[in-house]
C-alpha cells in the first residue's frame, strides 16, 4: 500500500482535524449515553425492581436497535451527508437520556433505551464517511483508529465521571445532567460541522428509489472484504462491549468479590488499555497491512484464554492479578474491531463507504446482543453461575473464527485486483 496521496485525496491539514473532531465529539457524547447503564446497571436494578433477565433487556434493546438501524443510517450517511444524520442522530440519543432519568417505570426506561441506541446508531458510521471525505485514504487506518480511542475515552468518562455522580446526586440528576453534554454537540454540528472539502462534493445522483437501495445493499454485500469485515468486527468487539456494557460490574462484584470501587478501576483499566492499544494497531495497520488478520486472529485468541483462565481458576475467585491480566486483554477487543473497516474501505467505492461501514457495524453488536442476552437466561437459570454464563463467549467467538478462515482468500484476492485495478487507473496518461 502506498504512502503518497493520491490524485483526488482530500487534503487532510488543519481545518480537516477541525472539523473531523466535532464529528468525534458527537461520538464521544454518544459513547457516554450508550455505556451509562453499565455503571447504573445494580441501581438500574433496584429503581425498577427487576432481575438479571430484565435487566439485560435494557443493553439488549438498544443494540438490538443500534445493529438494525446500521445498514439504514449507511444508507441515510451516502445520501444525505454527514452534517444531517449528525444532527439527527444527537437529538435522538439527547432525547433517549433524558427520557431515561425521569423515566418512572421498566417500560418507560426501555423506550428511551431505545431511542438512545437509535441515535447512537447515527454517530460513528457518519465519523468514518467524515474522515473518509477530509483525510487521504492512507490515513484512513489511523483516522478510525483514533475515533475508536475518543470513543472509548467517552467510556472512560461514564465509568468515573458519571458514576460518581450517580452516587452523589442521585440517578436523575445524572442522567439529565448529562443530557446536556448533547445538547452542546448538537450546536457544534449545525453551525460548523461540513461534509467535505471545497472541491471535493461527491457526484450528485437523483433519487432511485427501492431500486437504488437493494442495489447499494447488494452490491456491498457482495464483495468479501465487505463480509470479511463484519465477521472481524462479530468476534472481536462482544467480550468488552459485554462487559463494559453492562456484565462486569455484576461479574466483579457478586462473582469475585471485590468491591464497587475496586470493580469500578478495573473497568477502568479495560479503557485504558483499549486506548493505548488502539494507537498501536493503528500505526501497525497503517504501516504493514498485511498485520490486519494475524492483529486480529491474536486478539480473540487472547481474549479466549484470558476468560477462560480467569472462569476455570481452581478456587472459588480469581486472583487480582489475573482479573488485572483480564482487564488488560479485554481493552485489545475494541481496537481489533476497528479493523474490520480495514478489510471493507478498500472493498467498496466512496459511494457505498457508508453501507458498507453499516454492514461491518452490525457484526460486533449483533454479536454482543446476542452474548447480553445468553448470559441474562443463563444467570436467571442457574442461580447466578457466572462460568456457566460467560461460556457463551467461547462459542460465538468459534462461530467468528470460522467465517474468518473461510473468507480471508476470496478477500485478500478480490482486494489485490481491485488495488491494482486502482493504481492502472491513476497511471493511465491524461
Amino acid at each position: 500500500m502506498t504512502n503518497s496521496t493520491l490524485p483526488g485525496d482530500p487534503p487532510g491539514g488543519r481545518r480537516a482535524v477541525a472539523i473531523w473532531g466535532i464529528g468525534v465529539c458527537v461520538y464521544f457524547v454518544a459513547v457516554i449515553f450508550r455505556t451509562s447503564l453499565g455503571v447504573a446497571g445494580l441501581d438500574a436494578a433496584d429503581r425498577f425492581h427487576v432481575g438479571a433477565s430484565a435487566l439485560s433487556t435494557f443493553s439488549i434493546l438498544q443494540l438490538l436497535v443500534y445493529a438494525g438501524m446500521q445498514i439504514p443510517v449507511g444508507l441515510l450517511v451516502d445520501r444525505l451527508g454527514t452534517k444531517k444524520v449528525l444532527s439527527i442522530g444527537a437529538v435522538l440519543f439527547t432525547a433517549g437520556q433524558l427520557g431515561f432519568a425521569f423515566s418512572p417505570s421498566y417500560g418507560t426506561a426501555l423506550a428511551s433505551r431505545a431511542l438512545l441506541g437509535c441515535g447512537d446508531a447515527m454517530t460513528f458510521i457518519s465519523v468514518l464517511r467524515l474522515g473518509t471525505r477530509w483525510f487521504p485514504a492512507r490515513r484512513g487506518p489511523l483516522v478510525a483508529q483514533f475515533a475508536g480511542l475518543v470513543g472509548m475515552a467517552g467510556n472512560l468518562i461514564s465509568t468515573l465521571v458519571l458514576a460518581r455522580l450517580l452516587h452523589g446526586l442521585g440517578w436523575t440528576p445524572a442522567f439529565a445532567g448529562s443530557a446536556l453534554a448533547g445538547a452542546v454537540v448538537l450546536v457544534l454540528v449545525l453551525l460548523f460541522l461540513k461534509d467535505h472539502p471545497e472541491g471535493h462534493e461527491s457526484e450528485p445522483f437523483p433519487h432511485r428509489g427501492s431500486a437504488y437501495v437493494r442495489r447499494q445493499i447488494a452490491a456491498s454485500w457482495r464483495e468479501p472484504g465487505t463480509r470479511l469485515g463484519l465477521w472481524v468486527h462479530f468476534t472481536t468487539q462482544f467480550p468488552a462491549m459485554v462487559f463494559l456494557l453492562l456484565w462486569g460490574m455484576p461479574f466483579l462484584v457478586q462473582a469475585q468479590g471485590l468491591s464497587r470501587s475496586t470493580a469500578g478501576d478495573l473497568l477502568t483499566l479495560v479503557v485504558l488499555s483499549n486506548m493505548v492499544v488502539g494507537l498501536v494497531y493503528g500505526q501497525i495497520v497503517a504501516r504493514h497491512h498485511a498485520a490486519r488478520l494475524p492483529l486480529a486472529l491474536g486478539t480473540v485468541m487472547a481474549t479466549a484464554l484470558a476468560w477462560a483462565a480467569a472462569l476455570l481458576y481452581p478456587a472459588d475467585r480469581a486472583p487480582m492479578w489475573l482479573l488485572v491480566v483480564l482487564c488488560t486483554v479485554l481493552g485489545a477487543c475494541g481496537p481489533a474491531s476497528m479493523i474490520g473497516f480495514d478489510f471493507a474501505r478498500p472493498a467498496n467505492p466512496p459511494e457505498r463507504q457508508g453501507t458498507a461501514s453499516g454492514i461491518t457495524n452490525m457484526g460486533g453488536f449483533t454479536a454482543s446482543m446476542t452474548a447480553l442476552f445468553a448470559i441474562g437466561i443463563l444467570l436467571d437459570a442457574t442461580g447466578d453461575d457466572y462460568t456457566v454464563a460467560f461460556s457463551t463467549l467461547f462459542v460465538l467467538q468459534a462461530l467468528g473464527v470460522s467465517q474468518i478462515l473461510r473468507l480471508r482468500g476470496q478477500a485478500a484476492r478480490r482486494e489485490e485486483r481491485l488495488v491494482a485495478s486502482r493504481v492502472e487507473t491513476v497511471h493511465v496518461p491524461a
